[in-house]
This record gives structure tokens, sequence and C-alpha cells, in this order.
């Protein structure tokens, strides 16, 4: 269940309400920094041989609510439409941590199958906990950052995990120059649904508890790397809605505990005296423009949708946003019920002096 699930009676979203971005130009340039990040909802589509009949624009019938567009489940395809970005940040691909033969697929399908094309590495945060991500032979969460070899080779980032997360929830590209810290997160699902722990399997609270739990260490980590001269970028899913704008054709309000967690999120990193003081990249760039992430399936697309995947950064990349957007059609969506987005930085400054 999503962090924000709609009501069950919505209207159809105005087809003039609907705003998909254009994919931002020259992304591979060296002093750019192009972002991006999507909630695949599962790897698989990407890495089967043959899924012509999965994408085959259907007729709906009286009980289908929406229709699928023609498209090609393809990360290389998805990269080159996407003027190659500089970091492409999947959520939930769904991956046994053990299932090597899929981890393989996906670095296969993102080298470049053509000269003078970038080529790109994968790397992977998957969950290793086990008393919490059990379910569906352990093909839950997990996270997989996408990074083109060019940037790889200037800024010799690291790649890393935090110990505070065993659920393969978050990984953090890292570079010294300039000071980056770039998070991919699938941040945790608010949910009465007990969380234990990950050594005794006992009982710690509820789902709801460890969403809180996380964000406060997201923030102690984040306020950490900026003052030891660090950027941070945080993109993914977040599971939250942030306000009244965020939600249509409404902003969840119940159970209140969604409510808690909303205000918890947006004082944690939007505060200007106790948070991170830090920017949503798509109202920088858009104000109050209506603009969505989530698009469930099985309802007409627009007609029930939510902006809970952001791309946030520190105050002090605010002038280097250089755009920011939401690619919100049923073709971008593809097999999942998420749409990407993205935002774009003017890195030419921000290397250190010395």
């Amino acid at each position: 269940m999503s962090v924000s699930p709609p009501p069950l009676k919505r209207r159809r979203l105005c087809d003039n309400e609907i705003k998909s971005a254009t994919s931002p130009m020259n992304t591979t340039d060296k002093d750019r920094l192009c972002v991006y990040s999507w909630n695949v909802n599962g790897i698989q589509p990407f890495v089967q041989k043959s899924i012509t009949s999965f994408f085959q624009t259907k007729k709906p019938s009286s009980k289908q609510l929406d229709t699928e567009a023609t498209a090609t489940a393809s990360l290389r395809d998805f990269l080159r439409r996407h003027s190659w970005p500089t970091i492409l940040c999947l959520q939930e691909v769904k991956i046994n941590p053990n299932d090597e033969a899929t981890k393989s697929a996906v670095r296969q399908a993102v080298k470049s199958t053509k000269e003078g094309e970038p080529d790109y590495e994968a790397h992977f945060c998957l969950p290793t906990d086990p008393h919490n991500a059990r379910g569906f032979g352990r093909k839950v969460y997990g996270v997989c950052t996408i990074i083109r070899k060019s940037f790889v080779a200037k800024h010799q980032p690291i790649i890393r995990s935090v110990d505070w997360d065993l659920e393969g929830r978050i990984q953090i590209v890292e570079a010294e120059d300039p000071k980056l810290s770039i998070w991919n997160i699938y941040a945790v699902n608010g949910t009465d649904n007990p969380y234990k722990d990950s050594k005794t399997g006992a009982v710690l609270g509820t789902r709801h508890d460890k969403k809180l739990a996380v964000h406060k260490h997201i923030l102690d980590e984040a306020k950490l790397l900026e003052a030891r001269g660090f950027s941070v970028i945080l993109a993914g899913d977040m599971n939250i809605a942030r306000a009244r704008l965020d939600g249509h054709p409404n902003l969840r309000t119940s159970p209140q505990q969604h409510v808690v967690n909303r205000a918890d999120f947006n004082k944690k990193f939007f505060d200007a005296d106790e948070g991170l003081k830090a920017v949503d990249t798509y109202r920088h760039v858009h104000g109050n423009e209506k603009g969505y992430t989530y698009y469930p399936r099985g309802r007409r697309f627009g007609s029930s949708c939510d902006r809970v995947d952001l791309i946030i950064c520190s105050r002090s990349l605010e002038q280097k946003i250089v755009d920011a957007g939401i690619f919100a059609t049923e073709k971008e969506r593809g097999p999942s019920d998420h749409v990407p987005l993205f935002a774009t930085f003017e890195l030419e400054g921000t290397a250190s002096k010395t």
C-alpha cells in the first residue's frame, strides 16, 4: 500500500492539468550533473528477453480503467531517450540479494551498444534484513544506481550503503571534488505492520515508527556531510506527498499517522531552524505547478495521482539548479506505477580550488 494511496472515488484529472517534462538537453556536458529517479516497481521486465505482449496497446474493457501505452522496457533505451543522464536512481528493483544472474543482466543492459554512446555501470543495494525483508522470495525493496562511466572516471566516487539500513533502501554516491553526496532512496512505507529488530526478530513498533526513525537517520547523516563541506542530493521515492498541492484530487489525511509522517518529513528536511533547509528542485523550478509521480495501475491515468518521488538538495546547490521535471505519461510509466523525474545541476565552480 502506498503511503498516500488515493481514495476510492476520484474525479478524472483534466488533460490540461497534467504536464510532462521534456528531456533536458546537454546532459553529457562535463560541467552538468543530471540526476534521474524512478521507482520501477520491479526490474524483471527490463531484463526479460521477450516482453512485447505486455506492452501492446489494448482497448479498455468496461472493467479496465486505464490503457497501456506502447513502450519498450529497456534501460538502455531509457538512457538514450533521456539524453544520457549522469546518474539514474532506480527504486524497488525487487532483486533477491543472491540473484547474481539478474544483477549481471542489469549490468549488461546498461552497457554501451553503439560506438560513440556513453557507457554505464550499475550498483546495487539489496535487502539483507532476515526479519523485515522476507516476503516474495526476498524479492522486495532494493535500489540500483546506474552511473555514467565518464562521471566515475572524472570524479572517482565511492558507492556505499549505511549501517542503519538493512532493507536495501539507501545507496550513496560520494565524490570529493566537488564534494557531492548523492543518495538513492526508497523510503520506508508507513503502515501499522510491525517492525522487528533485525537481529532478534522482536517487535519494536510499527513501520510508521521505522519511517520516522529513518527520517532522523537521513537528516543526521546529511547534516554531518554538510558540516564536512559536502552538498547533498536526496533522490527517490520518499513515500510522502508533501502538501495539498501534491495529491490529486486530494491529499491523504487518514489515518492520522500519515499526517504525522508528513509533518515530520517537512520539518526534518525543510524547516529553516531545525531541519536540513533543503530545496525541492521541482518546486524551485515550477513553483506551484501541478506535477505528480505516482499513477496507480488499474485506474484511468491521471484520475488519481500523488507526488511522492522527490529530488531535494542542500541549500548550497540552490543557485546551481538548471532544470527539473516529471515525465508524466503512460509511456514513461512503462511497467511501473511511478513515472520518472529529474533534476539538473551546474557543477562548474563547485570544485575545490586547492
